[in-house]
Protein backbone atom coordinates (compact mmCIF):
# COMPACT_ATOMS: atom_id res chain seq x y z
CA UNK A 1 0.00 0.00 0.00
CA UNK A 2 0.80 3.90 -0.92
CA UNK A 3 2.34 5.54 2.05
CA UNK A 4 1.99 9.22 1.86
CA UNK A 5 4.45 11.19 4.50
CA UNK A 6 2.74 13.91 5.98
CA UNK A 7 4.54 17.14 7.58
CA UNK A 8 1.84 18.79 10.53
CA UNK A 9 1.87 22.06 11.11
CA UNK A 10 4.06 21.39 14.47
CA UNK A 11 7.00 19.87 12.01
CA UNK A 12 5.96 16.20 13.17
CA UNK A 13 6.07 13.81 10.04
CA UNK A 14 3.77 11.04 10.20
CA UNK A 15 3.98 8.30 7.32
CA UNK A 16 0.39 7.31 6.64
CA UNK A 17 -0.81 4.35 4.95
CA UNK A 18 -3.07 5.96 1.86
CA UNK A 19 -4.30 3.02 -0.87
CA UNK A 20 -4.56 3.47 -3.98
CA UNK A 21 -7.44 5.57 -5.68
CA UNK A 22 -7.84 7.81 -2.19
CA UNK A 23 -7.43 11.09 -1.69
CA UNK A 24 -4.12 12.31 0.13
CA UNK A 25 -7.22 14.61 2.41
CA UNK A 26 -9.55 11.51 3.00
CA UNK A 27 -6.20 9.29 3.84
CA UNK A 28 -5.20 11.97 6.61
CA UNK A 29 -8.48 13.16 8.08
CA UNK A 30 -8.62 9.28 8.58
CA UNK A 31 -5.22 8.94 10.39
CA UNK A 32 -5.80 12.09 12.06
CA UNK A 33 -3.37 13.76 10.95
CA UNK A 34 -3.11 17.24 12.51
CA UNK A 35 -3.13 20.40 9.87
CA UNK A 36 -5.58 18.52 7.54
CA UNK A 37 -9.60 19.21 8.28
CA UNK A 38 -11.60 18.62 4.88
CA UNK A 39 -14.31 20.54 6.12
CA UNK A 40 -16.54 19.89 2.65
CA UNK A 41 -15.17 15.85 2.99
CA UNK A 42 -13.18 16.14 -0.58
CA UNK A 43 -16.33 18.51 -2.43
CA UNK A 44 -13.94 21.19 -4.13
CA UNK A 45 -15.71 23.78 -1.73
CA UNK A 46 -14.02 24.74 1.43
CA UNK A 47 -10.09 24.34 0.88
CA UNK A 48 -9.43 23.17 4.46
CA UNK A 49 -7.00 20.10 3.25
CA UNK A 50 -4.23 22.28 1.51
CA UNK A 51 -0.84 21.09 1.48
CA UNK A 52 2.72 22.49 0.15
CA UNK A 53 3.61 19.09 -2.30
CA UNK A 54 7.75 18.72 -1.75
CA UNK A 55 9.10 20.18 -5.05
CA UNK A 56 10.94 16.73 -5.81
CA UNK A 57 7.14 15.23 -6.51
CA UNK A 58 5.11 18.55 -7.82
CA UNK A 59 5.73 16.85 -11.14
CA UNK A 60 4.40 13.45 -10.59
CA UNK A 61 0.99 14.85 -10.23
CA UNK A 62 -1.47 16.06 -12.46
CA UNK A 63 -1.78 19.61 -13.26
CA UNK A 64 -4.21 21.93 -11.31
CA UNK A 65 -7.62 22.08 -12.67
CA UNK A 66 -9.31 25.69 -12.75
CA UNK A 67 -11.83 24.91 -9.86
CA UNK A 68 -8.92 23.98 -8.17
CA UNK A 69 -6.63 27.03 -8.92
CA UNK A 70 -10.19 29.10 -7.52
CA UNK A 71 -10.17 27.29 -4.13
CA UNK A 72 -6.60 27.75 -3.79
CA UNK A 73 -7.20 31.68 -3.41
CA UNK A 74 -9.23 31.35 -0.33
CA UNK A 75 -6.55 29.47 1.69
CA UNK A 76 -5.79 30.95 4.97
CA UNK A 77 -2.01 30.72 4.11
CA UNK A 78 -0.37 32.07 0.72
CA UNK A 79 -0.42 29.80 -2.06
CA UNK A 80 2.61 29.09 -3.40
CA UNK A 81 3.73 27.12 -7.27
CA UNK A 82 3.73 23.86 -4.53
CA UNK A 83 0.46 23.99 -3.21
CA UNK A 84 -2.71 21.74 -4.34
CA UNK A 85 -5.61 20.85 -2.34
CA UNK A 86 -5.42 17.02 -0.75
CA UNK A 87 -8.65 15.92 -1.73
CA UNK A 88 -7.53 16.74 -5.24
CA UNK A 89 -4.27 14.32 -4.82
CA UNK A 90 -6.12 10.88 -5.43
CA UNK A 91 -2.58 8.57 -4.79
CA UNK A 92 -1.56 5.47 -7.25
CA UNK A 93 1.25 3.19 -6.96
CA UNK A 94 3.72 5.96 -8.42
CA UNK A 95 3.16 8.36 -5.73
CA UNK A 96 4.00 5.90 -3.20
CA UNK A 97 5.95 7.80 -0.55
CA UNK A 98 4.63 11.14 -1.79
CA UNK A 99 5.77 13.96 1.04
CA UNK A 100 3.39 17.20 1.53
CA UNK A 101 3.66 19.56 4.60
CA UNK A 102 -0.19 21.11 6.18
CA UNK A 103 0.36 24.75 6.51
CA UNK A 104 0.05 26.73 10.04
CA UNK A 105 -3.06 27.05 9.10
CA UNK A 106 -6.58 26.36 7.74
CA UNK A 107 -9.99 27.92 7.57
Amino acid sequence: MPIVKITTPEGDMRAIDAPVGTPVMKAAVSAMVPGIIGECGGDLSCATCHVYVDPAWIDKLPARTADEEDMLEATSEEPTDCSRLSCQIIMTKDLDGLAVTAPATQR
